[in-house]
């Protein structure tokens, strides 16, 4: 049990400092080679804050422990939703880009229709290969397709250059050279991926002792444990104004845990799912339609503060829910 406090402290203090330095350095890099600060946060923020959801996948995979592999995908894209983005604009209201409205808020969507989709196809189809509510290597590679449409669309829009939105006019930024840029983000993404291992492996231990089972410890505990440098980052962008990099990560990660983590960890291993998931994926998916309506409900193109407390009320029920199941 010391160890697993350990642990958790020694998680947060690096998640933290990391967060910082991630921000730091990129949006340093995106001043200096006239990147959009929205390409940073769907590229590397996004896919440096989701490197803790695809070590525990891999393993997880890897392991047999499927059940914790696809509550971790799950849970960690609700918890960005309703948590992240809800504590977030209860800071401060999140102004967000047009591209991020139409583009990326729906693909975010598509992705978690996706997973409902193909967990499902046998009910649809009649027949599966992978079997009866699974997702399987043929689902798999079709999750990866997706991701590589994804990837496309970020690299025209880094070809696009600098554009006037992604950036904030007058905003504070430390003045780094570009070797510190790199070294700080590098740094950054290392300290958030070390320090939410760590507090992954003190909060399951934590869980293991009470007898909580796999699949509510994937998408409780091991979800928000994963979702942890998102919220690290995301909160340090916030408090320095940096809106688009706070949402974009979010979003970003979520494509990316599903396209590309589900994706290859489906390659590994076939995840079934457990009797409980029609509620879990009911969850994903309102969480990525009620961002995209709330951004023409009141303030348009915006997440203010009621938005964001009605996230978090909705996440606590979530909670709830699975604890009292």
């Amino acid at each position: 049990m010391l160890i697993s406090a350990l642990l958790l402290i020694a998680g947060f203090a690096l998640l933290v400092k990391g967060a910082d330095s991630l921000v730091d350095g990129s949006v340093s890099i995106a001043k200096k080679h006239g990147i959009p600060n929205l390409v940073i946060g769907l590229t590397i923020v996004a896919f440096g804050t989701s490197a803790p959801e695809l070590v525990v996948n891999l393993t997880s995979a890897f392991s047999g422990t499927t059940d914790l592999a696809l509550g971790n995908i799950i849970g960690s894209n609700i918890a960005n939703v309703f948590l992240i983005l809800g504590v977030c604009a209860l800071l401060y209201p999140l102004k967000v880009q047009r591209n991020t409205v139409w583009k990326e808020i729906p693909l975010s969507f598509i992705a978690a229709l996706m997973v409902f989709v193909l967990a499902n196809d046998a009910s649809f189809a009649g027949f599966s290969v992978d079997g009866i509510g699974a997702i399987g290597a043929g689902d798999g590679i079709v999750l990866l397709c997706f991701f590589a449409i994804f990837l496309n669309y970020i690299f025209v829009l880094a070809k696009q250059g600098s554009d006037e939105e992604g950036m904030l006019a007058g905003e504070e930024e430390k003045k780094l050279t570009v070797g510190q840029s790199y070294v700080r983000a590098v740094g950054g993404l290392a300290a958030l991926v070390v320090g939410g291992s760590w507090i992954v492996k003190g909060a399951v231990a934590f869980a293991s002792s009470f007898g909580i089972s796999e699949s509510v410890i994937g998408l409780t505990i091991v979800a928000v444990g994963t979702s942890l440098p998102e919220f690290a980052a995301s909160l340090a962008a916030v408090r320095k104004k940096q809106v688009d990099i706070a949402v974009g990560n979010v979003v970003g990660s979520n494509i990316f845990n599903i396209f590309w983590i589900l994706g290859i960890s489906a390659l590994v291993s076939p995840m079934p799912l457990g009797p409980g998931s029609s509620v879990d994926l009911a969850f994903l998916l309102a969480s990525s339609s009620l961002l995209f309506l709330f951004m023409f409900a009141g303030k348009r193109h915006a997440l203010d503060r009621w938005q964001g407390a009605l996230f978090l009320a909705l996440y606590a029920f979530y909670i709830v829910f699975l604890v009292a199941l």
